[in-house]
């Protein structure tokens, strides 16, 4: 693709464009790309802002699965885990690079958790149908520590095998936004929406200001979607009267904490599921990127930081369930990154009309007496499956004209190429058929930061140039937490990393990253590596 296409001036320019768009959508996470591409792929004119980075908050810190969800099928709910699984097929299918199956392991230590989980993870099975990604199988004690090296031995009388997905979800949504706009579609991030434009009580565009320039923008737009995920209560906000009280909040925040340590704790290119921890909670050890990512926690909280905190008692549970199952317990001090989510938990509203709401699977859409449209909840695994539903209330509204769906089905994103374990450390194989392109580039021999384990992959200043030039990185942060995903791997190594970034954006960008850009990281560096 031509660099020129993701070129921010001339991005700006298009939006500062006289006209009205089909659908201007706020948020540049999971569920508003999706919405983005596959309303620029029906042949509506599509312009999706976003405040901060793309995928800068929830869609950028989930556990990295691409999954159906075992738990549902144990709460009865199938069809959610039947769509959930039709949907993991389609990702892997359009996004091989950065998504692909990855068997699980389910270590037993009593004899009657062979068959009782074994009998879940076959009926998991048969909901996968055609669309399975392996049969799953009954593990003796010498296999399962085949596949899982380091698992506790003592006590160990056999395991079950599943298969799943896993992917780069930061990495994953660059590829929506480069695809959308490879659709027609103008996607900005560092771009806030400070505004609705209201007329006769009907939202009609928004207002929005650049970081960069500091310039305001004004959009109309015949329907507007917010996809703000955690934040949507701020932005329905501001579709009321001045003097109106604020509305009732639609979303409950839940955090979900992960720990990064290295790849010795898990070797290996199976990850490890426990089922039902001490207090009945499900954990995870996944082989990541040449790292082992450990999580995950439920926890309420009722504030919605940008940047959340870790409790200790997450921490703790998270350690502590960890040295339960693997040889060798990891602690505070193997820790090479830690890492929060926030996770919106939908109420949906009671003062829209029966006739304006609809609590669909795991995500709520809401359309307002004002035509907004309210979308938040779901998981990564069913955005596609999300952003048609958010269409489909679209045209039920009559603010979109009816156009056939199911256009993204098989809608290969930009780069699709089968590519090597994720297992494996940053490098080419995330890249796809862009690979070439990439070896094109200033410095692909040249690493500011090598996976020191393996000795393989890492960070390459041709990688920088590529975040720079073609996916719309605009920071230090950006290219360290979301294009590279260093931050989220080693918080020391991404702090050491950030002096040599900060001079590749001067060459690349034609502006040097300010002291308080470099503080920001640094700061932001030093709380992935702190443990509370």
């Amino acid at each position: 693709m031509n660099a020129d296409a993701f070129e921010r001036g001339r991005l700006l320019a298009r939006l500062r464009e006289a006209r009205e768009w089909d659908l201007a959508v706020i948020g540049g996470g999971a569920t508003g790309l999706g919405v983005a591409l596959d309303a620029a792929a029906r042949g509506f004119s599509v312009a999706l802002l976003d405040s901060e980075d793309f995928a800068k908050g929830t869609s950028s810190r989930a556990t990295k699965l691409v999954h159906g969800g075992v738990r549902y099928l144990a709460q009865g709910d199938i069809g959610l885990v039947h769509e959930a699984l039709h949907e993991r097929s389609t990702l892997l299918a359009n996004a091989p690079q950065v998504a692909q199956r990855l068997g699980f392991v389910v270590p037993a230590y009593r004899l009657l958790d062979l068959p009782f989980y074994g009998a879940g993870l076959k009926a998991y099975d048969v909901l996968a149908g055609r669309h399975g990604l392996g049969p799953t199988e009954m593990l003796s004690p010498g296999r399962t520590q085949q596949l899982l090296p380091t698992v506790r031995r003592q006590g160990l009388v056999g395991g079950i095998r599943y298969w799943d997905g896993q992917f780069d979800d930061a990495r994953l949504a660059v590829l929506l936004a480069r695809t959308a706009i490879d659709r027609g579609a103008v996607l900005l991030n560092h771009c806030a929406v400070t505004g609705l434009l209201l007329d006769g009580g009907k939202v009609r565009g928004l207002q929005a200001r650049d970081a960069e320039s500091g310039e305001s923008v004004t959009l109309r737009a015949r329907c507007v979607v917010n996809a703000a995920g955690v934040w949507v209560d701020a932005v329905r906000d501001m579709d009321r009267d001045r003097d109106a009280p604020p509305r009732p909040p639609m979303v409950a925040p839940s955090q979900g904490v992960h720990l990064v340590v290295d790849r010795a704790f898990l070797p290996g290119t199976h990850a490890l599921m426990v089922p039902k921890t001490s207090d009945g909670r499900v954990l995870f050890a996944v082989p990541w990127l040449g790292k082992t990512l450990l999580g995950t926690t439920d926890t309420p909280r009722h504030d919605l930081a940008r940047e959340p905190t870790p409790f200790r008692e997450e921490v703790d549970f998270i350690l502590r369930e960890a040295g339960r199952c693997l040889a060798r317990a990891p602690t505070r001090a193997d820790v090479r990154s830690v890492w929060v989510g926030l996770r919106p938990l939908v109420k949906p509203p009671d003062d829209e009309g029966d006739n304006t709401k609809a609590l669909s699977r795991e995500h709520t859409v809401i359309v307002a007496r004002s035509g907004l449209v309210t979308v938040t909840g779901g998981k990564w695994t069913t955005y596609r499956a999300m952003a048609e539903d958010v269409l489909d209330r679209c045209m039920a509204s009559g603010a979109l004209p009816r156009r056939p769906g199911g256009v993204t089905a098989r809608l290969p994103l930009v780069g699709a190429a089968p590519g090597r374990s994720l297992a494996e450390p940053p490098g080419e194989h995330l890249y796809g058929s862009e690979a070439a392109l990439l070896r094109s580039l200033p410095g692909a021999d040249r690493w500011l930061w090598r996976d020191a384990e393996s000795g393989q992959g890492g960070l390459s200043e041709a990688m920088v140039r590529f975040a720079l030039r073609y996916e719309m990185a605009r920071g230090i942060e950006d290219v360290l937490a979301r294009r590279s995903r260093l931050l989220f791997l080693d918080a020391a190594r991404a702090a050491e990393a950030a002096a040599p970034v900060a001079e590749l954006i001067a060459q690349e960008l034609g502006r040097p990253p300010g002291a308080r850009e470099r503080a920001d990281f640094d700061a932001l560096a030093l709380r992935y590596r702190t443990l509370p």
